[in-house]
């Protein structure tokens, strides 16, 4: 593949349980569920439990952007992304395993994880490598969340949902869905005025966060 470049007041909204109910329970299809590999570009995207907001202010927009670029940038590039009310949308590419391979033997020893260990033992595969390191990026960003906002328990949705990109043209359309989905949300009339999204990175000259 070539490419360029979430009279019963007292227990809120039945519909809405039934309809997160029948979210949890039902078998996710695997084509959302795919393996990470090498070089290979996909859309991962995941949303909050309960339809809680994912972000209550700028602070939190700007850390969940840090932590994501500190912890999984050296693992994938980030070709475009989006943050929603509940949810998120990253179109990444996963970077060769050789190059991973470097920047974990670069690494301190206190700093490695166990699953990095693990991987550069070959005991774990790639794969599994970079769903751990989502899974340290959600956790963090939770841990975070949770403290500024005295909240408690589980903030994402579990599993978090990927599809691999796999012609030219699917690519594009992902492109321009993630950027899209502000007003596919009512959230803006125009998508090229939404904030927070890679969108400004695009046509920005200027150096920008991811």
């Amino acid at each position: 593949m070539t490419i360029g470049l979430p009279t019963f007041k007292r227990l809120g909204n039945p519909c809405s349980q039934w309809n997160n109910f029948y979210l949890t329970r039902m078998p996710i299809p695997s084509k959302y569920l795919v393996d990470f590999e090498e070089e290979e570009i996909f859309h991962v995207y995941n949303r909050t439990n309960n339809n809680e907001k994912l972000f209550l202010n700028d602070e939190n927009r700007y850390f969940f952007l840090r932590r994501y670029k500190e912890i999984l940038s050296p693992f994938m590039e980030t070709y475009c992304w989006s943050l929603l009310t509940n949810h998120f949308h990253l179109l990444i590419r996963v970077k060769k395993e050789s190059s991973i391979i470097s920047f974990l033997r670069s690494k301190a020893n206190k700093e490695i994880t166990i699953t990095e260990k693990k991987f550069l033992d070959k005991k774990v595969s790639l794969s599994e490598l970079i769903k751990q390191e989502f899974k340290r990026f959600f956790q963090s960003y939770a841990l975070a969340y949770n403290k500024m906002h005295n909240r408690k328990g589980n903030l994402f949705y579990k599993p978090f949902k990927r599809i691999r990109i796999e012609k030219d043209s699917q690519f594009t359309m992902t492109m321009v869905y993630i950027h899209a989905n502000p007003m596919k949300h009512g959230m803006v009339k125009d998508f090229t005025v939404y904030t927070w999204s890679s969108w400004q990175s695009i046509i920005s000259s200027q150096p920008t966060l991811l």
